[in-house]
């Protein structure tokens, strides 16, 4: 299992019955978790909790003054990643504390490469609020692209990486459909050294593409092996939305990943 164990901004404080309790920052805040089905003893009050509607989607009751939006600060291996936090109608907060991991797997690359003087290019697709890219940026990325479905989502990225004193000239942001956009990648014979994507389970590009990751995941791997540089450093998918088994991922980078690019992959969660 992979841990994202450094945070000092961030707590899972408790979790269960369908629940889980976490501090962001000074907040305390309690959402609904599918996955959370064993039982937990008697939780104090939270700062605000997320109340699912029966139409669909849901509220926060807060039982304290809370700002509409806070930073949180991760340290990361080459220097502090300052997130802004902002509990949305759909239960999330902007951020995956847990993607730390692969944040800090990503740095250590991108470092142990810059220390030979190597160009390190990132690709980020499906790439949200950019943690990732703010972190590989820090670690010495010399360009990272920052692609995504959503101008909202960019615009927190772009939020992020500022917080954060990312300059926006190694970032290319990019609002767009994730399998055109590689196919042109291809075309142009675009290559990177590192490659990160966090598909959702479903999804619409901004044309109302249409995504599902059961039927997508393997031909979209398959066809970034190819985007892969001869200098390639790290694939990292992360499919937490979806709950496909880690044994899943591990025979797709398995199957569609090392016979063209080589190395090894390995899948935990």
């Amino acid at each position: 299992m992979y841990q994202a164990d450094r945070w000092t901004d961030y707590e899972l404080i408790d979790a269960g019955n369908g629940e889980k309790l976490e501090r962001w920052g000074s907040t305390i805040l309690q959402r609904p978790d599918p996955q959370a089905i064993w039982p937990h003893d008697p939780w104090p009050r939270p700062d605000a909790l997320y109340i699912r509607s029966k139409s669909g989607g849901g509220s926060w009751q807060k039982f304290r003054d809370l700002p509409e939006r806070w930073q949180i600060t991760y340290p990361g291996l080459a220097g502090d990643l300052t997130f802004q936090v902002e509990p949305t109608g759909f239960k999330h907060t902007g951020l995956f504390p847990e993607q730390a991991a692969n944040w800090d797997y990503c740095s250590r690359r991108i470092m142990d490469a810059k220390k030979e003087n190597k160009t390190v290019r990132v690709l980020n697709l499906f790439a949200y609020t950019g943690g990732a890219t703010v972190a590989c940026v820090k670690a010495g990325a010399d360009e990272t692209v920052h692609l995504d479905a959503s101008k909202g989502m960019i615009s927190w990225a772009r939020k992020n990486a500022l917080l954060s004193g990312v300059s926006d000239k190694l970032v290319r942001y990019m609002v767009d459909d994730v399998q055109k956009f590689v196919d042109r990648e291809l075309r142009r014979g675009r290559l990177y050294e590192g490659i990160i994507m966090d598909p959702p389970a479903y999804g619409r590009g901004p044309g109302g593409e249409m995504w599902k990751i059961e039927e997508g995941l393997f031909d979209l791997v398959s066809r970034c092996s190819k985007l892969l540089s001869d200098q390639a450093l790290f694939f990292v998918v992360n499919a937490y939305s979806s709950g496909l088994a880690a044994t899943g991922l591990a025979n797709i980078m398995r199957l569609a990943l090392e016979p063209s690019a080589g190395g090894h992959s390995e899948a935990k969660e």
